[in-house]
């Protein structure tokens, strides 16, 4: 593994009890009621986490994410507490979190991830071809890879364990496993998300072809918007300079990570998607740095230091 003094490759505080350590993100516990959730520069493809991270990587994450939960707060109740991060941890951790964390409310996490369409992309557009149908809503005939959808579509997945793959499934699922109610307030507020974003982004020059959020439940049942948001970890951006219907476009998301590793080789065989990852050479990791940088620029205006 190797860092830079520009990179953080894994947060350790030492005054809050670690929770959970993900893909990304570790989630540390303060007191009761609070999660401390630092950003790191780490970068998972195909579920396997890379051995070089990016660096600012995670501030950008982060600061997409606090755009997005601002903008779109008359939406949804977020997760967010409004206290600073560098309040909860001692001074010589305040390094590690300054500008890369979110202090937010402890909630009850749904066990689904709520994602929105509204281009054929991915394993839609595989779905599509082979049944014209994508997690059980059909669509029209005469679809091509990119297309946008008539209207975006809610196309649930479950939440799988750590290395492993998240499963589509249907909206009657959906229904099975929060109820019927609670299933059609996420539907509708996930939607709507999808598309006032969608509306903002193209102004700003970017496709948000689909995305995915995630709610929980304080404990007064308020449905809450939680964890990231319209970020490139949890969306796919497409410029709008180069979109056309029927190719790929070239993605701000981690696709070009993705596609070098397609090529990479592993003691001269094709590298099989299980750890440990090849090294990425500086030059993948400064043009994967390059595109998160691109994103939030386009988006923001401005991205931090």
């Amino acid at each position: 593994m190797t860092t830079s003094p520009a990179a953080l490759y894994e947060s350790t505080l030492h005054s809050l009890p670690l929770i959970a350590r993900g893909k990304v993100r570790e989630n540390y516990a303060v007191g009761a009621d609070r999660l401390l959730m630092v950003a790191s520069d780490r970068i998972s493809a195909f579920d396997v986490i890379m051995g070089e991270p990016i660096p600012g990587k995670g501030a950008l994450l982060t600061q997409v994410a606090l755009f997005w939960f601002d903008r779109l707060r008359h939406v949804v109740p977020n997760h967010l507490t409004g206290d600073a991060p560098e309040s909860v941890v001692a001074e010589d951790e305040a390094a590690q979190v300054r500008g890369r964390s979110m202090l937010v409310k402890r909630l009850t996490p749904l066990p689904i991830e709520a994602v929105v369409r509204g281009y054929l992309a991915g394993s839609g557009w595989a779905e599509y071809r082979a049944s014209g149908r994508v997690c059980g809503v059909g669509l029209p005939a005469g679809l091509h890879n990119a297309s946008k959808l008539p209207q975006p579509i809610f196309t649930p997945a479950t939440k799988a364990e750590a290395g492993a793959h998240d499963e589509n499934i249907t909206y009657e699922q959906t229904v099975g496993l929060i109820g019927a109610d609670l299933a059609a307030r996420v539907r509708d507020i996930a939607i709507r998300l999808y598309t006032e974003a969608a509306a903002y982004a193209l102004t700003r020059g970017i496709v948000i072809a689909d995305t995915k959020f995630e709610f929980g439940l304080d404990d007064r049942g308020t449905l809450t918007l939680m964890d990231e948001v319209l970020t490139p970890d949890s969306s796919r951006f497409w410029p709008l300079a180069s979109y056309r219907e029927g190719a790929n476009p070239p993605s701000f998301d981690k696709q070009y990570l993705r596609d070098w590793l397609e090529q990479a080789r592993v003691d001269g065989q094709p590298w099989a998607k299980t750890a440990p990852a090849p090294a990425l050479p500086p030059d993948v990791v400064s043009a994967t740095a390059e595109r998160y940088r691109a994103a939030a620029q386009a988006l923001m205006g401005a991205t931090p230091a």
